[in-house]
């Protein structure tokens, strides 16, 4: 397993542990699901009733169906787990931004109730609303859904989501500010230009903020073949086109959150850069150029591996060539940087995944 990963998980888990009062699970209370739903499983069955959510047939797992992200009126926020329902982080509750990229919220325990902490891997998404923003995705994550090692990841370059407005800054790396942020990151769940499943999110928060928790997920689930319990929620202040941050939270199934149990709120912004959450404009020292304003719903055609967006790259702890998996040419200890730093190193693309 990569060791920088487990280095990182590790430094994670102890600024957590400070704020972690423990995750319990109660499962003798059952509760209603909290979505109402129509749900994929990785083999192409729908969860019954008895299992996660309720559910009708659905074949596709690459075209998931909707559901409604609307809270349980019986909501408990802060019950142990296994007993309450989701109840997204009311924007009023969190600390302003000082520095750090996220911060642990309700001692550091999600909100699953028992339906959801199934073995059985799947994933949802909410309907976009009205003004074509993203709600919340839970999925139970395991090796059925997750990228097969040979598999490449596809363009995500087509979709536009809700205030994006892109704009290019020096101090930045990679140079743009705004990254097309998956919910439920593609090494978890393989999903590309899933409109459902894409936020306007920052690099600083993808990168600094997202991805450490995706990581620790991500290689849980690689080592021990187990289930984690995974809902991403993004969180919009009143008519705001761009999200605040997003709720990650997150609960090992089959040890009963020994090894992953988090609930925490990443930022979204970044440093030295003000940004209008209404529209997705950004000012800031060192602007090159911004974009215009792209509908969200207008389509476009162009690739995937221009990096004009801050696409990341894997490269090698020895070699030449940069990929679009980590998997690929079966890489020991590979690192993910952006597109344009690759070709800055010198890196070329590799032939089998570009």
């Amino acid at each position: 397993m990569k060791l920088s990963r487990k280095i990182s998980a590790l430094l994670l888990s102890a600024v957590m542990l400070f704020s972690l009062i423990g995750c319990t699970v109660d499962t003798d209370i059952s509760e209603s699901g909290l979505y109402s739903t129509v749900s994929t499983l990785a083999d192409g069955s729908s969860l019954s009733d008895d299992s996660v959510m309720t559910s009708e047939t659905d074949s596709d797992k690459s075209h998931p169906e909707e559901f409604s992200s609307e809270a349980d009126e019986n909501s408990q926020t802060g019950s142990s787990i296994g007993s309450g329902t989701a109840e997204a982080v009311k924007p009023s509750d969190i600390p302003a931004f000082s520095g750090n990229a996220y911060v642990v919220i309700n001692n550091n325990q999600p909100n699953f109730s028992s339906k959801e902490l199934t073995t059985k891997a799947y994933e949802s998404y909410s309907n976009l609303d009205i003004r074509g923003r993203c709600g919340a995705a839970i999925a139970s994550c395991g090796k059925e859904i997750m990228p097969a090692d040979s598999e490449e990841r596809g363009s995500i370059s087509s979709v536009y989501p809700s205030g994006w407005k892109q704009a290019k800054y020096s101090g930045i790396s990679g140079g743009y500010i705004w990254n097309r942020c998956h919910l439920i990151g593609w090494q978890l769940s393989t999903e590309n230009a899933n409109r459902k499943n894409l936020i306007t999110g920052t690099r600083y928060m993808n990168i600094n903020g997202m991805l450490p928790f995706e990581n620790i997920v991500a290689d849980y689930i690689r080592e021990t073949g187990n289930h984690v319990a995974y809902r991403i929620t993004p969180i919009f202040e009143g008519n705001n086109l761009v999200c605040s941050g997003v709720q990650m939270e997150a609960y090992s199934i089959e040890d009963k959150g020994e090894s992953v149990c988090f609930n925490v709120y990443c930022y979204n912004v970044q440093p030295g850069i003000k940004i209008n959450y209404a529209t997705g404009d950004s000012t800031g020292p060192g602007n090159e150029t911004t974009k215009p304003s792209v509908s969200a719903s207008e389509p476009t055609v162009s690739n995937n591996n221009t990096g004009a967006d801050g696409e990341t790259v894997w490269i090698p702890s020895s070699g030449t060539k940069y990929h679009s998996n980590s998997g690929c040419s079966n890489m020991t200890n590979p690192t993910q940087v952006t597109k344009d730093e690759a070709i800055k190193r010198g890196y070329e693309p590799c032939k089998k995944c570009y």
